[in-house]
């Protein structure tokens, strides 16, 4: 075997510095940079030029219909083969043999003859999956394919390997070693034995920053930008980031590593198609494909995840470590904390609204009447697995419990509307009430006025709360059929009940005292009173004083958190925008340095987005640079903050679970498909 030696690396940066500088020139001389559109097919305007309408799936349509391709029982761990070169394949299949616990595989094979994979060889194989691709994108569209179909969507860990033979190389005297030696390196430290692969599994099992692992020497950094800086700066756009420190760049050349299942995951929410990827013409550099090489890299930083040699992992007495065996199938998943998103009921048929804002309304009224406020705004969202639903509907909520549940949500806290003794969108939570669904639920009483501006001020009210009217000390009453539902939730073992605006009773503690008694003498037990964090001037808790009667707080953003602007001049802001236009990343920044300084009692939360177009078009309150990545480190941050804390006090909250209006949307949409739900998933589980 040719090891890549340190002197070969750098040769190898040396003439990718030369690459860069070549490629550098030729998109001078196209118009690509200082202002001018780029002509590659990668360009930021040309992916945008691409969205509206009905959209490309991103892979084969007859793939949804190819019965071969469904798996009912996936493993925990997949493996992905991207085939060339089919002469090399029974060198992968004899590697693969030494994988210690089940794994599906997907071959994508490019090499236009038939693939056989010899199960008498690999005991610990399940379902195999091989589809025929074009050569197009090398290894890197054909499992962006996979990634769309949502194929890998069920895996833990991936192991993504290649029949490569680089032979490129061999023409380049900069370059020290061939093809054949950097590939025999990879597969000797990523699948060299298995006490190889059990060190590696060992670790992914046992420390929850670690994202990828590839071989020694591997791991490269900004000398081996070439030509691809550029490109990768136009596909982080589309999730709104930006490439601060081209310096920074660190990513694991070779395409061949074992990888935490999300990173690859949230891939899907580029929207990466056909279109974005190079004709083949044997390019060595400067192409989509080698720029999501070098994405990959800095969206594993960006999630909070880490990089790392075989070499840094350590040695483990495999004998006496058995942490890999987390990845068998059907082994146990614990959640690290539990985490709760908001929920609103307000989709389906209500008297009030009718009355409102007219026949058949629902908040899918606002939600497809919004228009795009700046070049790429998501606008509008749209759904796509559960559709446009209507809650009046039981089987809309079995399918988001199975959502949830299968994500690592531990339930929902519902948005409960109670104005002087009348229930508002109440339909949603009556029926689950009534229901046999295994959906753990708690109320926040959203105690602010309605208005025609949906903002809960003072002016331009719908209904109000008139407390003189009807005590707030009867709002108990109404709400004890829930909280004497089994499934109710409780923080060590008292009923959680949330109230958005507590100050707006003046009296507030002896509110909660008779709220305290009552649910004593019901047989509820004891309540657990949460104030949401908001500002004095939204009724926050600080203006009731030192005595609030509550047991604690929790964190709603964007509340409480400093609003920054965001770049509204790079991304063209609309000439009638008069709205807010903030930072979503210092959001995070406040946010993860607030939670190192959490309280007994405080509890932390994290928002998915927030953009109100949907309710304020022009004058919208809007959050810039919410993608998967940055949520995953977000919320991984949060459930970090509370880990010192007894169990069943590690509690996250969410905004939200289906606040379509605001952009706050686990749900899956039609630009991110499931990606916030699986970030949420790889932060939660252990």
């Amino acid at each position: 075997m040719t090891k890549v030696t340190k002197t070969g690396l750098v040769r190898r940066a040396n003439y990718f510095a030369a690459r860069g500088r070549n490629a550098l020139a030729n998109l001078v001389a196209s118009g690509s940079i200082h202002g001018y559109q780029s002509k590659h097919c990668a360009d930021f305007n040309e992916y945008v030029s691409r969205l509206g309408g009905r959209q490309n799936s991103g892979f084969p349509d007859h793939w949804r219909v190819d019965d071969s391709l469904v798996n009912d029982d996936p493993a925990r761990v997949a493996v992905v083969i991207h085939c060339f070169y089919p002469e090399l394949m029974d060198e992968l299949f004899t590697h693969l043999g030494v994988i210690p616990v089940d794994f599906d595989l997907f071959v994508t094979n490019a090499s236009g003859q038939e693939v056989t994979v010899p199960r008498e060889q690999l005991p610990r194989l399940g379902h195999v999956s091989i589809v025929e691709v074009a050569n197009h994108g090398r290894d890197i569209f054909p499992t962006v394919q996979l990634i769309n179909a949502g194929f890998l969507d069920p895996y833990d860990i991936v192991l993504k390997v290649h029949t490569k033979r680089s032979p490129w190389r061999e023409d380049h005297a900069e370059l020290a070693g061939d093809g054949a030696g950097w590939k025999d390196q990879l597969l000797a430290d990523l699948l060299g034995s298995e006490q190889r692969v059990k060190e590696i599994l060992n670790t992914f099992a046992s420390d929850s920053s670690l994202g990828l692992v590839t071989a020694d020497d591997c791991v490269v950094g900004p000398e081996f930008w070439g030509g691809d800086q550029h490109i990768v700066e136009q596909l982080l756009r589309r999730l709104e980031m930006s490439l601060d420190d081209p310096d920074a760049l660190r990513f694991a050349s070779g395409s061949m590593y074992w990888i935490r299942g999300f990173l690859l995951q949230g891939l899907r929410a580029l929207n990466l198609q056909h279109a974005d990827f190079d004709e083949e013409n044997g390019q060595v550099d400067a192409t989509t494909a080698h720029a999501v090489e070098r994405l990959l890299g800095i969206l594993t930083e960006e999630a909070g995840l880490r990089m790392a040699e075989v070499a840094g992992l350590g040695r483990q007495d495999t004998s006496a470590s058995d942490a890999y065996k987390r990845f068998e199938r059907g082994s146990g998943r614990y959640a690290r904390a539990q985490v709760i998103p908001f929920y609103l009921p307000q989709f389906h048929d209500s008297p009030q609204n009718n009355r409102w804002w007219g026949q058949g309304f629902t908040e899918w009224s606002n939600v497809t009447a919004a228009i795009p406020g700046y070049r790429g705004h998501y606008q509008p969202k749209l759904p796509t697995e559960l559709g446009f639903y209507d809650l009046a509907n039981d089987e809309v909520r079995r399918k988001q419990a199975v959502l949830a549940r299968d994500h690592g949500i531990a339930g929902f806290m519902y948005y409960y509307y109670w104005f002087s003794g009348e229930r508002l969108l109440n339909v949603p939570i009556e029926r689950l009430h009534a229901s046999d669904l295994d959906q753990p639920y708690c109320i926040m009483w959203a105690n602010e006025n309605w208005t025609r501006r949906w903002d809960g001020r003072a002016a331009d009210i719908l209904v109000g709360q008139d407390y003189s009217k009807v005590p707030a000390e009867t709002f108990i009453d109404d709400v004890m059929e829930f909280l004497l539902d089994p499934r109710y939730m409780r923080i060590g073992g008292k009923a959680v009940l949330a109230v958005y605006r507590p100050a707006q009773m003046k009296n507030f503690p002896e509110v909660v005292a008779t709220w305290r008694e009552k649910a004593r003498e019901a047989g509820v037990g004891e309540l657990y009173v949460l104030a949401v964090a908001v500002a004095e001037e939204f009724d926050g808790i600080q203006a009731l004083g030192a005595d609030t009667g509550i047991d604690g707080t929790l964190q709603f953003p964007p509340h409480n958190l400093p609003w920054v602007a965001g770049p509204a001049t790079e991304v063209g802001l609309d000439s009638r925008w008069r709205g807010n236009f903030m930072s979503y990343q210092e959001t995070v920044k406040a946010s993860l340095a607030m939670s190192g300084t959490l309280a007994d009692g405080e509890y932390p939360g994290a928002m998915v987005a927030f953009d109100n177009t949907a309710r304020r078009q022009w004058t919208a309150d809007t959050w810039y640079g919410s993608n998967p990545y940055t949520f995953r480190r977000w919320v991984a941050g949060l459930i970090d903050s509370v880990m010192s804390r007894e169990p069943e006090h590690r509690v996250v909250f969410i905004n939200a679970w289906n606040e379509w209006a605001e952009s706050a949307v686990l749900e899956p949409t039609t630009r991110f498909g499931r990606t916030f739900l699986l970030a949420l998933r790889d932060a939660v589980w252990c």
